[in-house]
């Protein structure tokens, strides 16, 4: 592998030789491919990796090993640990996606799951797909509601099992599934949203039903929930306790206040559809409006929706259920297919917002369960 990277005002020619391993690049019809388990520390290692542990790529020196490392694609991460085991410790580390955010360098891979307890990853630059390791959960788990959320370098995954609310959590530095993290207030059924290393939970219900108005802050560097101010109405998938929602809340994580917004969204028909389908691009909300399969942009100004377009001719779902709707860095990304009996297909199509209606770009379709359980986008 061959790139040219610049650094300060280094201009830095760096050669890798990775053989046979070198991330071929895959079509969006591929199986795709399963990210090995972190190698296992032993006294075999690489002659290279007898020289000192502080220099990575030794010409260079550690501080130019690292710029370099930082702008590699996330892709190459798992070839590049097999270098030896300075590579290996340091793309292993939460400092390495620390230095990339503070550098300005993310890559969004959508993360999202078509079988109960199975998972798949797909980078939309390389266009590859890749299998998570299987969830480790009970089957009361398997049958709960459950939501999802990335954040940081983390995949969380709520649901419920037998007595209590449990959250799972996939690490991509490990390549592995854990629990034991416990929010100050467990709730299903509630919103979210990360930035960077920190995600907020607002609304949803307790174990024994009843509808929140309150919320929390996910910090994923430190492990850690803080409990925020309260939102202005209890609120659970668009509705309070007994009747549907139009209007929406906004926190000022400066401010530390909520401020309801009137016409947020329009007030659905029935109880069995699906919460409103929402993603945000450059700072404007878009919506997809699954009963007319149009694609809706909300005008802050006029506090209303207009539709723009159409949504993708696959874009298939059971009252909203089963589609995902997410924003993916500077594009939206529509996940669904149509179902057949004995199988279907799934479709991933984006489009970058701008001027006129949308014109949709298929990056990936491939057979799989065409019902998307749940749906998350991690940018690090």
């Amino acid at each position: 592998m061959n790139q040219m990277v610049h650094v300060g005002d280094t201009l830095v020619d760096l050669t890798l030789s990775l053989g046979d391993r070198s991330g071929r690049r895959r079509n969006g019809d591929g199986d795709g491919d399963q990210p090995p388990p972190p190698p296992p520390s032993d006294q075999s290692d690489h002659d290279g990796d007898r020289a000192d542990m502080n220099s990575l790529i030794q010409p260079l020196g550690r501080d130019l090993s690292i710029n370099c490392l930082i702008r590699c694609s996330r892709s190459d991460y798992n070839t590049l640990a097999s270098l030896n085991s300075s590579f290996r410790s340091f793309i292993q580390s939460a400092e390495l996606y620390r230095l990339r955010r503070l550098a300005g360098v993310v890559e969004h891979w959508v993360y999202f799951s078509c079988h109960v307890l199975e998972w798949e990853a797909f980078d939309p630059i390389r266009r590859r797909w890749m299998h998570l390791p299987r969830m480790p959960a009970n089957e009361c788990f398997m049958c709960s509601d459950k939501e999802s959320l990335a954040v940081g370098t983390e995949l969380l995954v709520f649901g419920k099992e037998i007595t209590a609310h449990v959250i799972w959590k996939y690490s991509i530095l490990t390549n592995s599934w854990s629990t034991g993290m416990t929010m100050n207030s467990p709730r299903c059924l509630f919103g979210s949203a990360s930035l960077g290393e920190i995600a907020i939970l607002a609304g949803g219900c307790d174990s024994q039903g009843r509808v929140l108005s309150s919320a929390e802050l996910y910090n994923s560097e430190t492990g850690t929930w803080e409990t925020l101010p309260n939102m202005n109405k209890p609120r659970k998938c668009a509705r309070d306790n007994t009747e549907p929602l139009s209007c929406g809340e906004e926190y000022d994580l400066e401010t530390r206040t909520w401020r309801e917004i009137d016409n947020m969204f329009p007030g659905r028909n029935g109880t069995t559809e699906a919460p409103p389908l929402v993603a945000v691009v450059n700072n404007e909300l878009y919506a997809a409006d699954y009963a007319e399969k149009e694609l809706r942009k909300y005008d802050k100004e006029r506090i209303s929706w207009h539709a723009i377009g159409r949504l993708p001719e696959q874009a298939v779902s059971l009252n909203g259920w089963g589609l995902a709707f997410r924003a993916c860095g500077d594009q939206l990304i529509v996940i669904g297919g149509p179902r057949a009996l004995g199988g279907g297909i799934i479709e991933l199509n984006s489009w970058v917002p701008r001027e006129g209606p949308p014109q949709w770009n298929l990056l990936a379709r491939k057979r799989s369960g065409s019902f998307v359980y749940n749906c998350a986008v991690m940018g690090c």
